[in-house]
């Protein structure tokens, strides 16, 4: 499946569907003065028979609105039920025909950008969905500004409220298009990183960011939209995606639900490049989790003319072997502003195979070149001339900022390296390649491979999931078994501490050159890739 408006094929997935919430019309046997049993009682006791349950709860809060509905004879209604084993839990009630009963929303909460999904539980499927940025960015581009501003007097209280209000803005965005009410909808799933589901949850993020790099908490649970400020029904549980440690989020979990890597026999590897490059590598019998920094570079953010994928954002380049002609894409065709993270892996391979760039990282060019560029951080290459940029301004890439990619890079392939020989085995071994996020929607493996970010695979081992966070949202509100696999991915799942780990600072020296100080590691680079 994708996050886009459509029927979602869990037969693909090999998943049941169960929903988080279900919702069924009841029949209510009216009151009279020979059965005075309270209205609540009276609801629990029909829903207990229709669903075969041993023990149902009315919220206060839903007991509060049943005598305005009426219980006359004949009376039907339009219940949404939180089941679990044998028990439930009443989150709304509703005359029939109520076509919001049985919907749910699903959050990507990205550092960046929030994305939200509207889901239809019982059919299922994506109705409609709405992304914002995050206003978060106001506070710092980057988790560790914003978990310093938290510290600050009323800072944290500040972050929760923005990110819980930017949430109700996109809900209403969407409830407004399909003519909802927000309130009427009965389920929530919230997936992102450890940080990040910290600030929704208004918890301290003090002992995440210092040693020994410990969460506040891994498992929120028991959690509803009115605990949580967010406009849904009052009593709609909201599943919040488990976190595994400081830097491998629910994000990273709801990714391996969606690549079904834990429940394949053979080894799969996905990678999620955001704040962090995390990595996941196992199958269904085992699952071994890291993170570390890679992600700032790639996504744009230390480097001058970097931006997020979108309007106007080269994402992809190509450059003649020969004539060194440079041909580009702007995300919609629009004039160039910026580059984005899957951009600037194309440019800086193409650079490289095209011997503008040699295995240190430097310009080959010489000073004169008209692609070449003086500047105060040192000699830059002309990417694009100002007379093609959206603001006049060329876009350029100097050698500090090749620089900062080449370590990002290196980051990159030396958290896997290190996760896979862990574990005693080899990156050729690794039979799926996931790569999941906007920049995984966008990268070409190829130009990964070529400056020696990723392994030197085949590339049909290569899968793209997309935005697999917020799929992974949009499973779980559907599929009692995507919620189980949750709950195993999280008992499974070994987490490695890289923040001290002696080898990755070696393999890290290694990996600083195009593609590595080991070409052996790289055959294709050179050959097939050329």
């Amino acid at each position: 499946m994708d996050e886009r408006e459509g029927q979602i094929d869990l037969g693909a997935q090999e998943l049941a569907h169960a929903p988080l919430v279900a919702t069924r019309v009841i029949p209510v046997e009216p009151p009279s003065l020979r059965d005075n049993t309270a209205l609540a009682e009276r609801l629990a006791r029909a829903v207990s028979r229709d669903l075969g349950l041993t023990q149902v709860h009315v919220p206060l809060s839903v007991a509060g609105g049943l005598s305005d509905l009426g219980f006359g004879a004949n009376d039907r209604f339009q219940v949404a039920v939180s089941k679990g084993t044998d028990t439930g839990r009443i989150v709304s009630v509703a005359p029939p025909g109520d076509r919001a009963a049985g919907y749910g929303l699903a959050v990507d909460v990205g550092s960046t950008t929030l994305v939200l999904a509207l889901v239809d539980l019982e059919r299922p499927c994506v109705i409609d969905r709405f992304s914002l940025t995050n206003p978060q960015m106001a506070h710092g581009a980057d988790i560790l500004t914003r978990a310093h501003f938290a510290e600050r007097p009323g800072g944290l209280e500040t972050l929760t409220r923005e990110l819980r209000e930017a949430i109700n803005r996109g809900l209403a965005v969407i409830c407004e298009r399909q003519a909802l009410e927000p309130g009427q909808l009965v389920a929530g799933a919230v997936a992102g990183n450890t940080a990040m589901t910290h600030f929704l949850l208004g918890l301290s993020l003090r002992t995440l960011i210092r040693e020994p790099y410990i969460p506040v908490v891994n498992r929120p649970e028991g959690l509803t939209a009115g605990r949580l400020g967010l406009n849904l029904a009052p009593e709609a549980p909201v599943l919040v995606m488990p976190n595994k440690g400081a830097y491998l989020g629910g994000d990273l979990m709801a990714g391996v639900v969606v690549s079904g890597m834990a429940r394949s026999d053979g080894l799969g590897l996905l990678v999620d490049v955001g704040t962090n490059a995390e990595v996941v590598l196992g199958q269904r019998d085992w699952l071994v989790g890291a993170a570390g920094a890679a992600g700032p570079a790639l996504e744009g953010g230390v480097v001058r003319m970097g931006m997020i994928a979108g309007p106007g954002a080269i994402d992809r380049v190509r450059i003649d072997r020969e004539t060194k002609t440079i041909k580009y894409r702007t995300i919609e065709d629009r004039p160039p502003k910026g580059i984005c993270g899957s951009g600037l892996i194309d440019l800086f391979a193409e650079m490289f195979l095209s011997g503008l760039l040699d295995f240190q990282g430097k310009l080959t060019i010489p000073p004169g070149h008209p692609r070449r560029l003086e500047t105060d951080d040192g000699p830059a290459f002309i990417v694009v001339t100002g007379a093609e940029t959206e603001n006049g301004e060329p876009i350029l890439l100097s050698e500090i900022e090749v620089d900062l990619l080449t370590r990002s890079k290196a980051g990159m392939y030396t958290i896997i390296s290190t996760v896979v020989q862990s574990v005693g085995l080899t990156v050729d071994q690794i039979d799926r390649f996931f790569v999941a996020g906007t920049f995984g929607q966008y990268i070409d493996p190829r130009m990964a491979v070529a400056v020696g970010m990723v392994p030197d695979l085949p590339l049909d081992r290569f899968v793209s999931l997309g935005n697999s966070s917020l799929q992974g949202a949009i499973l779980t509100l559907i599929s009692s078994d995507a919620r189980s696999e949750v709950s195993e991915i999280w008992q499974k799942m070994t987490y490695l501490e890289m923040n001290v780990n002696q080898d990755l600072m070696n393999r890290f020296s290694a990996a600083r050159f195009l593609p590595h100080t080991n070409r052996n590691r790289f055959p294709s680079v050179g050959t097939t890739i050329a």
